[in-house]
């Protein structure tokens, strides 16, 4: 029988890199690494996070996408959503003939024209477990390019609810890798799940628990991110907390230990073990970029430039990170937000979503400027801001490279 699940490449790593570098790679980015992360220019200085930009997990399955390009030349090629959040490395996999599965308007995907001889890429994010089933019972080859780090995780959840603890899921229940995570539930019967945004969600759940209270409005707040049937009344005696691998770490980690006193207070330090279980599943990658840029923060920035896509969390948590902290902080989808010609910026306020335009003098009096990027970014794209910013001021990049 013909293998119809693939999740560890094809081994055209070496068939596929020179496209891979021609599409990615950044002279500019490769010269500020060399140089201590620094570049001066004229009288502005760039510095570049020591952690930024394409992760372990998104390496992956951009290469495992090219290589499936290049193993099946001529088999229809679909892609369950987005490889990963950003636009840029989504627009080349349509450009190779990738076509792209989007949701409906009750947010499911229509699988509806694949057939046992299409080939079928699952994102980095993964898929639900009802997504899954569905595409196997089509027979068609499966590419699963699920990150590692979520893996961790569903593995995580999967053992709360065979041993009967609802997963308390830090992270955002409309993101396709929460939706895919708290599937997992679905594996033992009576599986449980309850999603939290942010600290505030997660305090009026914890005050539920420990003084009681009105759980039709609870159930009405959160009927979006609940598991089918859940009941506050009940499902919230034995809980396990895990989070979307892109979450603020510091928040995910205060989230899990409140909870943790939470359950001690209810319960009592004896029965902690029967009652509640705390685990960091925030992915490496997510905690290194976090901890660069609050290294870099350290000095004192101008401007931060933040580049990813606007739909991309652990870009966005980058971008909330710094302006709460008090920096002049832009958030770029790409580096064609920036625009030399009219001397502006569009960018994203990382606290209320909104698209902004900076016109001319959006650079007025900085000469230390910071750049990061999210795990999902390019390097080309950092490198095409840095060139774009440099245009826009006048600065001689060439004569410093």
């Amino acid at each position: 029988m013909e293998t119809s699940y693939f999740r560890k490449g094809f081994g055209l790593r070496s068939v596929i890199t020179p496209q891979l570098t021609a599409d990615y790679h950044s002279r500019i980015v490769d010269l500020i690494r060399e140089r201590d992360y620094r570049l001066v220019v004229g009288g502005v200085t760039f510095v570049l996070a020591r952690e930024f930009g394409f992760c372990y997990g998104v390496d992956r399955a951009v290469e495992y996408a090219y290589e499936t390009r290049q193993k099946f030349p001529d088999r229809r090629l679909f892609l369950v959503g987005e490889i990963i959040h950003n636009p840029h490395v989504n627009t080349k996999l349509e450009a190779m003939g990738i076509q792209f599965l989007r949701t409906g308007p009750e947010g499911r995907f229509d699988f509806s024209e694949i057939t046992a001889d299409d080939v079928v890429v699952i994102p980095a994010f993964g898929v639900t477990m009802e997504d899954f089933t569905a595409l196997r019972a089509i027979g068609c080859a499966l590419v699963d390019t699920t990150c590692g780090s979520v893996l961790n995780v569903w593995k995580r959840v999967e053992r709360y609810a065979r041993d009967g603890f609802t997963a308390i899921i830090h992270g955002k229940y409309w993101h396709e890798e929460t939706k895919a995570t708290a599937s997992q539930v679905t594996k033992y019967e009576g599986g449980k799940y309850l999603i939290v945004l942010d600290m505030d969600e997660a305090r009026r759940v914890m005050d539920f628990i420990e003084h009681g209270g009105d759980a039709q409005a609870l159930t009405d707040q959160f009927r979006l991110a609940t598991s089918p049937g859940f009941d506050f009344s009940t499902d919230l005696e034995r809980v396990g907390l895990a989070n979307q691998t892109t979450m603020l770490a510091g928040e995910s980690l205060a989230i899990a230990e409140e909870f943790r006193q939470t359950m001690l207070r209810r319960f009592g330090k004896e029965a902690e073990a029967d009652h509640v279980r705390t685990f960091d599943t925030i992915c490496s990658a997510t905690q290194e970029r976090q901890d660069a840029l609050v290294q870099l923060l350290e000095e004192p920035l101008d401007r931060l430039i933040v580049i990813g896509g606007y739909n991309s969390s652990n870009t966005n948590h980058l971008a909330a990170l710094a302006r709460r902290r008090g920096v002049t902080t832009l958030h770029v989808e790409d580096a064609a937000c920036i625009d030399p010609d009219a001397g502006s910026v569009r960018h994203r306020d990382p606290e209320t979503g909104g698209e902004e335009v900076l016109g001319p003098g959006w650079l007025t009096g900085a000469s230390l400027i910071g750049v990061t990027a999210g795990a999902s970014t390019p390097n080309n794209k950092i490198g095409e801001a840095i060139e774009r910013i440099c245009a826009t001021a006048d600065l001689p990049l060439a004569a410093s490279l």
